[in-house]
């Protein structure tokens, strides 16, 4: 009886030792270590994820793509900490016997830490789309082109300097074209109801609303050819409002420019 209480005592302490050496990796000291190297590693990446984004084929689009990327990292912080505490709580709090734990009724400390930072996070989420916003919103009073974009049931018309007009013909879609590292304003205008002017690869879409005149900046970065639709049900036909975007040099614009131009006094 007395080696069977001696075995059984050991078994116990054995078990004990097993539970203190799971606890002690548990602790808010590991979780801190943990939460520094995931952050170090994340902040040291040459290219931080895209997050199923498009990284915005202008300098606006880019902004708000930096703004995005800004927003997720900020999640996984945020969810990286509350899903720790949860799973620290658990292990380090778990109930262990019949006995009622300490019962702890409040913690001045922990309380101000969980509301204030909570609030300054939305507070830096807050300041960086206003800024953001501000500099993707901004419209040049001297911009390098004006263009003037009319939606109507069921397309898009592209008016440019010169009485240049491209529109819709037969089952070709409209192009806009743009010329790559110039600003081009936008005046976006609706002929009937409400459209949506969707440019996915530029971050972009704003409303084309009757009896409301809209103006935005493009400054495109890279050349190239980029989809464009409407974003908004306006109909029968909505879904054959599509449009093209060809993003050239320079020269290259101002050549196409200058031969729609001859056509039109021809």
């Amino acid at each position: 009886m007395g080696l069977g209480i001696v075995r059984s005592g050991k078994a116990n302490a054995g078990v004990g030792m097993h539970r203190k050496v799971k606890l002690r990796f548990f602790t808010m000291r590991n979780v801190n270590i943990a939460g520094l190297v995931l952050g170090a590693v994340v902040l040291s990446s040459c290219n931080l994820p895209t997050f199923w984004a498009y990284k915005g084929a202008t300098t606006q689009g880019q902004n708000e793509f930096h703004l995005w990327q800004g927003f997720i990292i900020t999640a996984i912080f945020v969810a990286a900490i509350t899903y720790g505490a949860l799973v620290f709580a658990m292990a380090r709090f778990r109930k262990r016997g019949d006995q009622v734990p300490k019962q702890t009724h409040s913690n001045i400390k922990w309380e101000l830490i969980y509301t204030i930072v909570p609030v300054l996070i939305v507070i830096g989420l807050f300041a960086a789309t206003f800024v953001s916003e501000d500099k993707i919103d901004a419209v040049s009073s001297h911009p390098a082109l004006r263009v003037t974009v009319v939606g109507f049931q069921w397309g898009w018309k592209f008016e440019y300097p010169g009485g240049v007009t491209v529109v819709p013909k037969g089952s070709t879609y409209p192009t806009l074209e743009l010329p790559q590292g110039e600003t081009t304003t936008i005046k976006l205008l609706s002929n009937d109801v409400v459209h949506g002017f969707y440019i996915p690869a530029f971050n972009f879409s704003r409303y084309a609303l009757p009896g409301v005149t809209n103006y935005f900046d493009f400054t495109p970065t890279k050349a190239g050819e980029f989809s464009g639709k409407c974003s908004q049900f306006c109909g029968l036909y909505h879904a054959e409002m599509l449009f093209n975007v060809r993003v050239v040099s320079p020269s290259q614009f101002s050549s196409w420019l200058t031969s729609q131009q001859q056509k039109v006094t021809a």
